[in-house]
C-alpha cells in the first residue's frame, strides 16, 4: 500500500462521497447533512455477476494473502510445515466429503499455519476453488459480505438476507476463514447461507467445544513432536545446537507441550545470544590487534574453540524467561523495531503498514522493522498486515512505557482517508488501525482528536462496506461528541447510526436514532438540517405500512409463505340450486382442498378436490368438483357484478323448469337476499346459451350456439337481490 502523493496538507483532500446499494436501497454517503438511504431507482443498482474482476482473478477466488501468518510455526524463511502431514491429509479428506471443520487449540499451536497449508492443498476440491477470508474482528454480516464479494463482481453492492441466500446458495467452494471471533450461534447463519460450501475456520483458544449435531466439527491442533521442535529451532537458529542448548530445547518442549510459537521465540533468543557471543569474540580480537596486551591471557588459539568457550560464558535463558520471552526479546530488538512495537502496544496490538510509519513515528525502514518483529515471534502477518502475536500485548503492557507515541495519529489518518489517491479497499484493510488510533486517543483523553478522525473515517468505512468497523467508529465519535458537548456533531452521529440501522433492517433502532437526530437539530434551531432524517423516517413508516398483499407480490418466486398461498387460492363458484347433501359434500371437498394446498401446494390441492365424478354414463356429475361448487340461488359472485353462470346439463334438457326455478322465490333465494354478493371469477361450464341485457335491462336472446361450443359469454347487467343469477329462454 503506497503513501498518497502530494504534500501533507489540504492538497488532494476531499470529503469522501459516493453511493452504495444495500438491499433494495441506495445509500448516499457524504451529503451536506449526513448520509441518506432512499429507495433505489430502477436501473441504478449494479447487477452482481459470478466471479471477480479480471485484475483480481487468480488460481482461487477471494483475497490471495488473507490467511495465516507467514512465519508462525515455520519461520521467517517460509520453511515447509513440519509434522503436520497427517493433519493435512485428514482435513483434506473431510473437506472433500463436504464437511465443515473448526480448528481449535492453544495459543501459538500453529492453527493459522495449518490453515494456510490446507488452503494451498485444497485448490481442486470444489468447483469454485478456495475462498480465503480474514475473520479478525469481523461480524457475521461482514463475513457474509466478504464471501459475497469474493465470489461475485458487484462493486458497491451489499445484498440483503434474501439475496444472499439466493446467490451464496449457488456457490460451491472451500471457504477458509482465519481467526474467527464469533460464537457458534452467531456463526451458524453464515454456514447456512452457503449450504454447498465446506468451511475450514480457526477459532480462539478459549472457544467452547462445538455442540452435538452442529455442522462444524472440531479438529484439535496439538503441539509438534520433539524431533520436529528441535528441527525447527535448528533451522531458525541457522546452526546446530550444542549439548547445553539441546538439553535446554528438550526442557522447553516438555514445558510448552510442543507449541510452535514458543520454539520460534526460542530460536530468536538463541540468535540474540549469538549476537552477544559475536560481540565477545570481536572484543577479544580487538584487544590483540588494536590495544595490545598488557598481560598475556591464556586462551585457545583455534577461533572455533575460542567461540565455544565464550559461548559457554553467556548463560541460556532461564525457564521463566522462556515461558514469557516477550520482554527479553523486545529488549534485544533494534531501535526501529522497538519503536514500531511501542506503537503497536499503543494501538491495542495493531501494526500500521510500513507506508504509515514515517508519518507516525519517523521510522524510515518500516518493512525491515516489521520483519524483525515477525522473525522474533512478536508479531504475525495476516494478509499483508501485521499485529502482535498471542500473549505479547499482555506481557509488555505493564513493563513498557508507551508515552505519547500515538499522538498525531488521528491527524494523519484523517488526512489519509480523505485523500483522493486512496481507494476504499485500502481503507477497509486499514480499518482496525484507524479504530486503534481512536481508542488510543480516547484513553488518553483526546476527545477532539477522536471526533475529528471519526467524522473523516466514518464515510470512508461506509463506502468500503466494512460496516462493523463503521458502526464502531460512529459509536466512538458519538461518545466523543457527548464529552465535548458538541450537540451538532452528536446529531450527525445519530443520523449516521440511524442510516446504518435502516440499511441493516433494524427498524426500531433506526427510528430511535433518526428521531434523536431530528430532535437535536430542532433544538439547535436547524430544522432544515434534519430533512434527510425526516425523509428516512417517512421511508420507515412506508415500509411498516406495506400491506401483506404487496409483500406477497414482491416476494421471490417459489418462496411465498404457504399460508398466503392458501389464502389466495383461486376458488371459483357457480350459482345453481343444489341439494343439501350435495352442498355438504362440496363443503367437505373444499375443506380437504384447503388442507391439501397447505401441504402439497395449489396445483395438487385443486386436482385432488376437483376430480370429476362419473354419473355412470360417461358425463361428469355437476357438483362433483370444487370448481362446480354452487351457492344458493340468487347469490352472484361474478367479479364485475353482472350475472354470470352457465347452465347445467339438466338445464339444457329442461329449460322451462330452469326458468321457473330461477324466477320463483325459494327458501334458499330468500335467505340469499340478505347477503351482499362477493366478487369471484366465473368459470366455464356446460355449453348452454346465456342471455344478456342491454339499455334499460331488457333481456335479449343471444344467437343460437351449438351444444358442443365452449364457455358461454358472461352477462353485463348487475342483478338485484330479488332476481335470479341467470335466465334461460
Amino acid at each position: 500500500m503506497g503513501q498518497p502523493t502530494g504534500e501533507f496538507g489540504q492538497d488532494g483532500l476531499r470529503p469522501r462521497t459516493g453511493e452504495v446499494f444495500p438491499g433494495d436501497l441506495m445509500l448516499s454517503v457524504g451529503g451536506a447533512d449526513g448520509s441518506e438511504a432512499t429507495a433505489c431507482p430502477d436501473g441504478w443498482r449494479p447487477e452482481p455477476r459470478r466471479g471477480r474482476q479480471p485484475s483480481q482473478a487468480g488460481p482461487s477466488l477471494g483475497p490471495d494473502l488473507a490467511v495465516g501468518p507467514l512465519a508462525l510455526g515455520t519461520g521467517p524463511a517460509d520453511l515447509p510445515l513440519l509434522d503436520r502431514e497427517a493433519d493435512i491429509a485428514q482435513l483434506l479428506g473431510l473437506l472433500a466429503e463436504g464437511r465443515s471443520v473448526r480448528l481449535v487449540g492453544q495459543a501459538g499451536s500453529g492453527r493459522s499455519a495449518l490453515l494456510a497449508a490446507v488452503a494451498a492443498a485444497a485448490e481442486g476440491l470444489a468447483p469454485d476453488g478456495v475462498v480465503r477470508l480474514n475473520g479478525h474482528r469481523r461480524t457475521a454480516a461482514d463475513l457474509l459480505q466478504d464471501l459475497f464479494a469474493a465470489t461475485h463482481h458487484a462493486p458497491g453492492v451489499r445484498p440483503d438476507q434474501r439475496e444472499l441466500t439466493e446467490r451464496l446458495g449457488a456457490v460451491g467452494a472451500v471457504v477458509v476463514i482465519d481467526d474467527v471471533e464469533l460464537a457458534e450461534a452467531d456463526l451458524e447463519p453464515v454456514l447456512a447461507m452457503a449450504p454447498d460450501c465446506a468451511f475450514l475456520i480457526s477459532v480462539p483458544p478459549d472457544s467452547p467445544p462445538a455442540q452435538p449435531g452442529a455442522r462444524l466439527r472440531d479438529h484439535l491442533v496439538a503441539g509438534l513432536a520433539r524431533g520436529a521442535c528441535l528441527n525447527l529451532v535448528v533451522r531458525l537458529a541457522g546452526r546446530q545446537l550444542d549439548e547445553a542448548e539441546r538439553a535446554w530445547a528438550v526442557d522447553l518442549w516438555f514445558e510448552s507441550e510442543g507449541l510452535p510459537l514458543r520454539f520460534v521465540q526460542a530460536a530468536a533468543l538463541l540468535r540474540q545470544r549469538d549476537v552477544a557471543v559475536d560481540a565477545l569474540v570481536a572484543a577479544q580480537e580487538d584487544r590483540h590487534s588494536v590495544f595490545g596486551l598488557v598481560k598475556e591471557v591464556d586462551g585457545p588459539e583455534d577461533p572455533a574453540e575460542l567461540e565455544a568457550e565464550l559461548r559457554r560464558s553467556v548463560p541460556l535463558p532461564t525457564v521463566a524467561e522462556t515461558a514469557a520471552p516477550a520482554l527479553r526479546l523486545a529488549e534485544g530488538l533494534g531501535e526501529s523495531a522497538r519503536e514500531v512495537l511501542r506503537l503497536a502496544l499503543a494501538l491495542g496490538g495493531e501494526c500500521p503498514t510500513a507506508s504509515h510509519l514515517p508519518a507516525l513515528i519517523d521510522v524510515g525502514l518500516g518493512e525491515s522493522a516489521l520483519q524483525e518483529l515477525v522473525d522474533a515471534g512478536l508479531a504475525v502477518s495476516i494478509g499483508g498486515h501485521h499485529r502482535l502475536a498471542a500473549g505479547v500485548l499482555e506481557s509488555l503492557t505493564g513493563h513498557w512505557e508507551i508515552g505519547e507515541i500515538g499522538f498525531g495519529g488521528a491527524e494523519h489518518f484523517s488526512w489519509w482517508v480523505g485523500h483522493g489517491s486512496v481507494d476504499t479497499e485500502q481503507i477497509a484493510a486499514e480499518a482496525e488501525v484507524v479504530l486503534g488510533v481512536m481508542l488510543a486517543d480516547r484513553d488518553a483523553g483526546r476527545a477532539q482528536a477522536v471526533l475529528q478522525l471519526a467524522r473523516a473515517a466514518a464515510p470512508a468505512l461506509a463506502l468500503s462496506l466494512r460496516w462493523g468497523a463503521w458502526e464502531r467508529a460512529l459509536q466512538l465519535g458519538l461518545e466523543a461528541a457527548r464529552r465535548l458537548g458538541a450537540t451538532g456533531e452528536e446529531a450527525w452521529f445519530h443520523q449516521e447510526l440511524g442510516t446504518l440501522a435502516l440499511c441493516q433492517g433494524t427498524s426500531r433502532k433506526a427510528a430511535a436514532e433518526l428521531d434523536a437526530a431530528v430532535a437535536l437539530r430542532s433544538a439547535l434551531g436547524e430544522p432544515r438540517g434534519g430533512a434527510a432524517a425526516r425523509r428516512m423516517i417517512e421511508l420507515l413508516r412506508a415500509n411498516l405500512d406495506t400491506p401483506a398483499e404487496e409483500e406477497a407480490e414482491s416476494a421471490p418466486s417459489g418462496r411465498r409463505p404457504v399460508i398466503r398461498a392458501i389464502a389466495q387460492a383461486p376458488f371459483r363458484f357457480k350459482a345453481a340450486p343444489r341439494t343439501g347433501q350435495d352442498t355438504r359434500r362440496t363443503v367437505l371437498a373444499a375443506s380437504a382442498a384447503v388442507l391439501a394446498l397447505g401441504v402439497l401446494g395449489t396445483a395438487i390441492g385443486l386436482s385432488v378436490a376437483g376430480g370429476p365424478e362419473s354419473d355412470g354414463g360417461g358425463r361428469s356429475r355437476p357438483g362433483s368438483s370444487v370448481d362446480d361448487y354452487v351457492l344458493p340461488s340468487g347469490l352472484n359472485l361474478s367479479p364485475s357484478g353482472g350475472a354470470s353462470d352457465s347452465a347445467t346439463p339438466e338445464a339444457v334438457e329442461s329449460p322451462t323448469e330452469e326458468a321457473s326455478a330461477s324466477t320463483a322465490p325459494t327458501p334458499s333465494a330468500s335467505r340469499s337476499t340478505s347477503r351482499k354478493p362477493t366478487p369471484s371469477r366465473s368459470t366455464a361450464g356446460s355449453p348452454a346459451p346465456v342471455t344478456s341485457t342491454k339499455g334499460g335491462g331488457q333481456p335479449t336472446p343471444p344467437p343460437a350456439t351449438p351444444p358442443s361450443s365452449s364457455a358461454p359469454p358472461t352477462t353485463s347487467a348487475s342483478p338485484s337481490p330479488e332476481t335470479s343469477a341467470s335466465a334461460t329462454p
